[in-house]
């Protein structure tokens, strides 16, 4: 999958490992653990590919968030992002990530 930063920290954060804005600080396990739920992203070949792994807790969220996805970083924090496809042949999934969103 092609995965596009909806936001700058997200890119920092994969990028350099910390965020120039003091309001998207997290813990270096967290940008650990996020660093490589981009990284499965960008290596599953579809999105489909993401059902299988327990571990993401993959799901599309409703209501107000429709169509918008999102996985688990841990069990406090998930990514959430928007999946869409371009093209006939090859189908082209491009991840846009919105943002790491506190579970309470």
């Amino acid at each position: 999958m092609i995965v596009k930063f909806g936001k700058k920290y997200l890119e920092e954060l994969f990028v350099i490992g910390k965020c120039s804005n003091k309001h998207h600080r997290y813990q270096p396990h967290i940008v650990k653990k996020f660093a490589l739920r981009v990284s499965t992203l960008q290596n599953a070949p579809c999105i489909e590919a993401l059902f299988p792994l327990k571990s993401l807790n993959y799901e599309v969220l409703t209501g107000d968030k429709k169509g918008v996805s999102s996985i688990r970083i841990d069990n406090k924090y998930r990514l959430e992002f928007i999946v869409s496809e371009e093209g006939t042949e090859p189908t082209i999934t491009i991840c846009t990530l919105k943002e790491i969103i506190q579970i309470i």
